[in-house]
């Protein structure tokens, strides 16, 4: 006899069959539970539809009416347009169809009156909606929806409303009593959360408003309910494993820290070296070391970082700063307490261009406190590589800078006790692992990142580190002001920017992102260096940076740049990260509005690192949309944390996270945009519940635990370890 379960294919479902079922499956549809999850991307409230004659421009509206006219007319390259006049006795309104000729065969099969629904726009003669969605109402499932709040589910090719619909109405009528709840009732309780089979009855069959809303609540918390305990367990085991307790109070006061814990024969320093740089207290010794004074900010994440460094367990901190904050002084009094301590220290970094940087900063900054630094790059002569390799095992090299080259095989650390990570982003999970794994026990690892990340995603992306901030800018760094100029305009920014050079001033002159393809992208820029060079800027010192370039090609670019051996840089988004020209006051950016908000912020963070006023220049003819609002906010704020929350609001938090390596953020119910608050509820409570209970191994979490580890594997958590 056959037995009905959540794992039943949904071409059994009552009304389905197998062609549809075929075409649902391609939806990700291959189960009863599948269709019960996958909910309404909208509702449709057809128990008060409005007069046609009351509709106003610009809103969202169902309409119910009977068709007086469809008419057929071609267009340009073998395109057509349908129209359909609909009346519903109170007026009249046009719906048109684009390139869908089989429309008018489907309208005219309809019997006459139907339901619309779209946007209402102003059209030549009356209101118009443009590709509205529609059903007959004749149909008796379309009658049978009549009067009552409609959902309309997301679709693929060849799937209807209609068939989801009637699936869903299936699943609910037949299978939804084998739900069983997972949370337990305590949760439940506290947060006054619906019964997990109403919440999902209401929220494919609502029967008012307020139900809708209660159930989506309670299936939002579920949603992030179980990412949030993913990241504290895994938080809580990092919190269990046994690390390194760095020494800082004993190198505050300029004491002896002691040899390493259990030293292996041959320790990186002798006593006579530990006593000689125990001389002089960390803090003294970092006010000798800095050019400058550190800000109240930067003080601060110093300290949060020494208290997890003489802690037993591994720290897992996530510095987060604004372009041009001080992140490479934080890291550097980090790594100097790390090899006070006795210990190496490493800086990966995403690129060369960048890792060459903190070699040159770091080198300079440590070296005269007697610190040896080394660097290990892709590009590095065989020679070369080797010495630093030696250097690295034997443990003379006690900071290491590099990019993924640091985690080759071959590299070998003597006592390596500490991990930075710059731009962890553009690194891949298993990246970070194999330098973590190279350290002697379980080594400290601190994240930076330039990246702004709105609150709620940081939650999500980076929710198992501990997080500090660094939100003050260094003092006499003067706001960097940006300005929207059109591309008729762009003449004149020329002029202006070659007499801004003309006064000792360094220009960068980024290249529209026309591709994702480096070549294409090279090729522009080849391109406007020609244009520049052999117009506007004609006599001057232009170079060129692109990533199709060798590497040694791009040091001696970015070298001469630095140097003020050119006056201007075009050059691709390979200057987006990290590159510290202070004299480059400049930026013009071409064609700014195919650029995304935070890499237009991140862009402009390479002026505005010296003394001198600098300027951001977008060229961009952004007439309207999102286009037009990421210029306006660019010239209105420098903040990065408020543009980062207006580029989570504009492109959606799939496009903020990016990669599959950045976290996940697509929720199944659950919205990053409109349930931040919801969010950090699910958050505190799944913080509490792994204090009482670390591994979730009462009766009563079984299948919690079950979706805690699909919600792992589904959404490739950023962890470092």
């Amino acid at each position: 006899m056959y037995e009905p379960s959540l794992s039943t294919e949904v071409q059994f479902l009552k009304g389905v069959g197998p062609k549809p079922a075929a075409v649902m499956n391609k939806a990700g549809l291959v189960t009863v539970e599948d269709v019960l999850y996958r909910l309404p991307r909208r509702y449709e409230d057809r128990s008060s539809i409005p007069l046609i004659s009351t509709l106003r421009v610009g809103h969202f509206a169902t309409i119910r009416g009977r068709i007086r006219r469809i008419d057929s007319k071609p267009l340009r390259g073998g395109q057509v347009i349908v129209r359909a006049i609909v009346n519903d006795g109170s007026g009249s309104i046009v719906l048109t169809w684009f390139n869908q000729p089989w429309t008018k065969a489907q309208l005219e099969k309809s019997g006459g009156d139907i339901f619309a629904y779209g946007q209402v726009k102003d059209g030549t003669s009356s209101h118009e909606i443009a590709s509205p969605e529609w059903e007959a109402a004749s149909d008796e499932e379309a009658a049978e929806w009549f009067g009552k709040i409609v959902p309309v589910y997301p679709l693929v090719e060849g799937l209807s409303q209609k068939t989801m619909r009637r699936a869903a109405r299936s699943a609910v009528a037949g299978y939804l009593r084998l739900v069983v709840d997972p949370l337990p009732k305590s949760v439940r309780e506290q947060q006054g959360l619906a019964d997990l089979q109403w919440a999902i009855r209401q929220i494919h069959q609502p029967d008012d408003e307020a139900s809708r809303l209660e159930a989506r609540r309670r299936l939002v918390f579920e949603d992030f309910f179980y990412m949030q305990l993913a990241l504290a367990m895994k938080r809580a085991a990092t919190q269990h494993e046994i690390g390194i307790p760095f020494p800082v109070q004993a190198l505050l006061k300029g004491q002896d820290p002691g040899p390493p814990l259990d030293l292996p024969p041959g320790t990186l320093f002798t006593k006579e070296e530990r006593a000689a740089r125990a001389q002089e207290p960390l803090w003294d010794q970092i006010h000798r070391l800095l050019p400058f004074a550190l800000t109240g900010a930067q003080k601060r994440v110093i300290q949060e970082i020494w208290k997890d460094m003489e802690s037993p367990h591994p720290m897992n901190r996530l510095v987060q700063g604004d372009v041009g904050s001080g992140k490479t002084a934080v890291a550097a009094c980090a790594l100097l307490t790390a090899v006070r301590s006795g210990y190496q220290a490493s800086l990966m970094a995403p690129t060369e261009i960048l890792a060459e940087q903190h070699y040159t900063n770091l080198k300079a900054l440590l070296e005269p406190v007697g610190v040896r630094v080394a660097m290990l790059i892709g590009k590095q002569g065989s020679r070369e590589r080797k010495q630093a390799s030696q250097a690295v095992e034997m443990g003379t090299a006690e900071v290491v800078v590099g990019t993924h080259a640091l985690v080759q095989e071959s590299v070998k650390f003597r006592r390596l006790g500490l991990v930075i990570v710059d731009e962890q982003h553009r690194f891949g999970v298993l990246q970070r692992k194999a330098l973590r794994d190279k350290g002697f026990g379980n080594p400290d690892v601190l994240v930076m990142t330039a990246t702004p990340i709105p609150r709620t995603l940081t939650m999500t992306v980076y929710g198992d580190l501990d997080l500090s901030v660094i939100d003050e800018l260094p003092p006499g760094r003067k706001p960097v002001k940006t300005h929207w100029k059109r591309s008729s305009e762009r003449m004149q920014v020329y002029q202006s920017v070659r007499g801004l050079i003309e006064e000792g001033k360094q220009a960068y002159f980024v290249c529209p992102m026309v591709s994702e393809s480096e070549k294409m992208m090279a090729q522009a820029a080849e391109d406007l260096h020609y244009r520049l060079s052999n117009g506007p800027l004609q006599g001057l010192r232009v170079g060129l940076l692109h990533g199709q370039m060798k590497p040694r090609e791009k040091e001696e670019a970015m070298l001469a740049f630095r140097n003020h051996q050119f006056d201007a840089l075009v050059s691709t988004t390979v200057i987006e990260v990290g590159v510290d020209v202070p004299n480059a006051s400049v930026m013009v950016i071409e064609d700014a509005n195919r650029f995304g908000l935070s890499q237009l912020h991140q862009l402009r963070g390479r002026v505005g690192r010296g003394s001198q006023q600098s300027y951001c220049i977008l060229i961009a003819d952004a007439k309207m949309g999102d286009a037009r609002a990421r210029m306006d906010v660019m010239v209105a704020t420098n903040d990065g944390f408020r543009i980062a929350e207006e580029d989570l609001r504009l492109r959606g938090p799939g496009l903020m996270a990016g990669t599959a390596q950045s976290g996940h953020a697509d929720f199944k119910v659950g919205d990053l945009l409109t349930d931040g608050k919801m969010l950090e509820v699910a958050r505190q409570v799944a913080i509490e519940v792994v204090q009482k209970d670390p591994k979730l191994s009462g009766p009563e979490w079984k299948r919690v635990l079950e979706n805690v580890r699909k919600a792992r594997s589904e959404a490739g958590i950023i962890t470092v370890s």
